[in-house]
């Protein structure tokens, strides 16, 4: 069984993109791979309940038969930080509820590829944040590290955070957002820098197909 948590420098990374890639390069290795997005806002409101977009795409690339709430358990409408969108709500994100519902789909794939929200110590509830999550999931962590100016400075720190909190960060990926910032100099920097492994170096991930993306990954 193996499990990913994909989380980012910031938000608006491109950490969806990372993670519909790394679940086809699952299931290019003939993995039956699931994945989860467990905490999402700025959702639609439909018929079904509240939706989010990328969770949507996540499971269309991952074609399990599955009810959406094991893929997003907490959806919520208002475009903010997860904390304050779930006391909007009336709500409270619980670390248990999430693990329920990743054993879940954990006990119907080979993998599991989550998306994280936000920054590594965005709040989710009153007392915990991100890492809370993924320390009681105990999960290997990726960092997307989006390409753009000061990022040097954001994946460092995010880093050391993720080892100093006592998480497995296992790789990175080096995902372009700004068309205006030159790349290669920032991530010769981080490869010098940073103690695990470039994972893929992908081009601008908007409107890319998703099978070349996943061929950018250099691991198993």
């Amino acid at each position: 069984m193996k499990s990913f948590f994909i989380i980012g420098t910031d938000t608006d990374v491109g950490k969806t993109w990372c993670t519909l890639a790394l679940i086809q390069h699952l299931k290019n290795q003939g993995l039956r791979v699931a994945g989860m997005k467990p905490i999402s806002a700025g959702c639609r409101r439909g018929e079904a309940g509240l939706r989010n977009s990328d969770a949507e795409k996540i499971m269309e690339i991952s074609g399990l038969d599955i009810p959406y709430d094991w893929v997003n358990p907490y959806a919520f409408e208002p475009p903010i930080a997860p904390h304050l969108a779930a006391n909007k709500s009336g709500q409270v994100i619980e670390i248990k509820a999430i693990i329920d519902k990743y054993n879940q789909l954990a006990s119907l794939a080979d993998a599991v590829v989550i998306e994280g929200v936000g920054g590594w110590r965005v709040p989710i509830n009153a007392t915990q944040c991100l890492k809370d999550l993924i320390l009681a999931m105990d999960i290997p962590v990726i960092l997307v590290v989006g390409l753009r100016l000061g990022c040097i400075n954001h994946a460092l720190l995010t880093a050391e955070s993720i080892i100093s909190d006592g998480c497995n960060l296992i790789g990175w990926f080096a995902n372009p957002v700004s068309p205006h910032f030159y790349a290669p100099d920032a991530i010769e920097t981080l490869s010098e820098r940073l103690d695990v492994p470039l994972l893929a170096r992908f081009p601008c991930l908007a409107n890319q197909d998703i099978s070349k993306l996943a061929e950018s990954i250099v691991f198993k």
